[in-house]
């Protein structure tokens, strides 16, 4: 935010983070401007095992709450506690422009952001020419640890990291150079999936689009061990069929090792953009972003760009739809389930009237929507109980199911709902598996089992040091 007034208190100049804690009612908590003089913009943010928060985006600050700048624009990291105290803070890159785009906890309790360097000093090595992904590594209390510069000598730009269940992660982004990193570009941009391991080493990389552009803006491992990315694109060939016009929503699923399983283009003949995916309770995905369509698969826009949600079963096929907004531009930019099994999506608006409600505090507005759960939802199955031993347990965790089943998905949930190891695992002619545990921190957790045949079963464990 650049302002203030309204609700906004304590800007710092020009343009500040502002984050804002709300109630399961939409009952504003406590909010707060962070930042210095000049420009610091936020883009990501989540919910730490500790209960506080972290934040990532860029400063031009060298002052304020922001120090340590190296110049021009640098990555900017806040830690918070629950009540928007900054526990750290800390400024990463070079002489050149740095941003980031999305953060994460890790499993070890650090973090890792993914992002953009133009820089070949300070804290970046491996710079391969214009823009590369950056990708950065922090310890819990946001020491670097190792940063990758990954791409070649074009524009190549990290929209989103996620965290994987071997204990490495998993970027996906937009990529232009046809050299470095990058063995098989299409054109143009492509999405630019990479897979990395605990210390960033490069497992597997693929380029996924046609010969226009294709820019991923959000990734995430899905329960099968495979992963699900989103973004949008203006391609009409190679990976991309069915394409309704400018730019298309366009998802795609990948196997553990990147192939395509499926790809759907979402969609009308106007612009329709992805911004965030998740995967549901029920094994589909929510999507949200904006679209300025009025045919194809949208239907209800109330004037230039809406928020659009969609809801697709696990093969990609759409569910239900929903345009949000007013007459002016709306946009979603990120959407999660709740534990109602509805969903919230913030985004941002220039509208006054329709689905907005709340009156208009300027040109553009923070807009956070709570949507109910899905009119006709997939009945979940009930839950019965999972043997789990040792319990309190250290190292390893044994499991076991009373049924026959050869196989298992396994999930490993904090109190929050955040999973922090996913595994399909072989199960023995009891039933039974080991789970490892060295990169899941100490504390409480639910564990939950799901057999090909959709049976449920899960049960709570201490993790102990």
């Amino acid at each position: 935010v650049g302002i203030e007034d309204g609700d906004v208190v304590g800007n710092h100049g020009f343009v500040d983070f502002w984050v804002v804690k709300m109630d399961s009612t939409g009952l504003v908590q406590w909010k707060k401007c962070y930042g210095g003089s000049s420009t610091d913009w936020p883009f990501s943010i989540v919910q730490t095992t500790d209960g506080g928060y972290v934040a990532a985006g860029f400063t031009q600050s060298n002052d304020g709450d922001v120090s340590g700048n190296h110049g021009d624009k640098d990555i900017w990291v806040i830690k918070l506690d629950g009540n928007g105290t900054i526990e750290w803070q800390k400024a990463l890159g070079g002489s050149g422009w740095e941003e980031a785009n999305s953060i994460k906890q890790a499993y070890d309790g650090g973090y890792i952001i993914a992002g953009r360097t133009g820089s070949t000093d300070g804290d970046v090595t491996g710079f391969h020419g214009y823009l590369d992904y950056w990708v950065v590594k922090l310890s819990p209390n946001g020491e670097l640890e190792w940063q990758k510069a990954l791409g070649g000598s074009g524009l190549d730009l990290g929209y989103s990291i996620s965290p994987t269940n071997d204990g490495g992660y998993i970027v996906n982004g937009e990529a232009d150079s046809q050299d470095g990193d990058i063995e098989n570009s299409l054109g143009s941009a492509d999405y630019w999936v990479v897979k990395l391991n605990f210390e960033g080493k490069i497992l597997w990389e693929k380029s996924l689009g046609g010969t226009s552009l294709d820019r991923g803006n959000d990734i995430q491992q899905t329960r099968d061990g495979g992963y699900i990315a989103f973004g949008q694109t203006s391609s009409n060939n190679g990976d991309v069929t069915d394409f309704h016009g400018f730019y298309d929503c366009w998802a795609v699923k990948l196997t553990e090792t990147g192939e395509i399983e499926w790809q759907k283009t979402l969609g009308g003949s106007s612009e329709d953009y992805g911004q965030s995916i998740q995967q549901t309770l029920d094994e589909g995905y929510i999507l949200a972003g904006f679209s300025r369509s009025t045919n194809g698969d949208v239907t209800g826009n109330h004037g230039e760009n809406d928020a659009w949600v969609v809801k697709i079963n696990p093969t990609g096929d759409i569910q239900w739809q929903k345009s949000l907004g007013g007459t002016l531009a709306d946009r979603g930019f990120s959407i999660q389930q709740t534990s109602d099994n509805g969903f919230v999506l913030a985004g941002e608006t220039w509208s006054n009237n329709g689905d907005i409600t709340t009156p208009a505090q300027g040109k553009t507005d923070f807009w956070i929507i709570k949507l109910n759960p899905e009119t006709s939802p997939t009945t979940q199955p009930t839950a019965q109980p999972l043997s789990l031993y040792p319990n309190p347990a250290q190292n390893t965790l044994k499991i076991q199911i009373p049924t026959p089943a050869n196989r298992a998905n396994i999930s490993i949930q904090d109190p929050l709902g955040r999973v922090l190891l996913r595994q399909n695992l072989s199960l023995d002619s009891f039933g039974a598996a080991q789970i490892e545990l060295a990169q899941v921190p100490p504390g409480f957790y639910f564990v939950q089992a799901t057999t090909p045949d959709g049976q449920v079963f899960s049960g709570k464990i201490q993790k102990l040091e």
